[in-house]
């Protein structure tokens, strides 16, 4: 005779509590995605094709980034911690955004770092081109 206290083998696998973690998941996901702010800077794309006269000079801020990471604006030098300052005080003088020129041999780091100085000053209009390779 067997005994009464004898335990089954269990061989199946409860997947329910792992089904119930997935769909809690999935419901703060759904919940969560709309209140995320995707905001970022609007960057033009620098285009190859013929250039087109415009009558008026854009009144834009003329960045420049040198092969060793130096910023200068209009041929002045400017640290890298002085870029918001400056970037504020010339942004009312020159409403229709930033040109970044920079060298191919420059960092990513430095204009990263200029185009964070630029959305942190409040300018939404960046557009990054590269400078000439003066061959000599």
């Amino acid at each position: 005779m067997r005994g009464g206290n004898r335990k089954q083998v269990f061989n199946e696998i409860n997947i329910t509590p792992l089904t119930d973690i997935f769909l809690v998941l999935l419901i703060i996901m759904m919940v969560v995605a709309p209140m995320l702010d995707t905001k970022g800077l609007k960057v033009a794309v620098p285009s190859t094709g013929p250039s087109q006269e415009t009558k008026e000079e854009p009144k834009t801020i003329q960045l420049s980034i040198d092969a060793s990471g130096q910023y200068s604006i209009a041929g002045a030098n400017v640290s890298p911690m002085a870029l918001i300052t400056k970037f504020k005080e010339l942004k009312g003088d020159k409403p229709d955004g930033l040109i970044i020129s920079t060298n191919p041999e420059a960092t990513h780091e430095s204009l990263t770092r200029a185009m964070d100085a630029a959305q942190t000053a409040g300018i939404t209009k960046v557009a990054v081109t590269a400078d000439e390779q003066k061959e000599g």
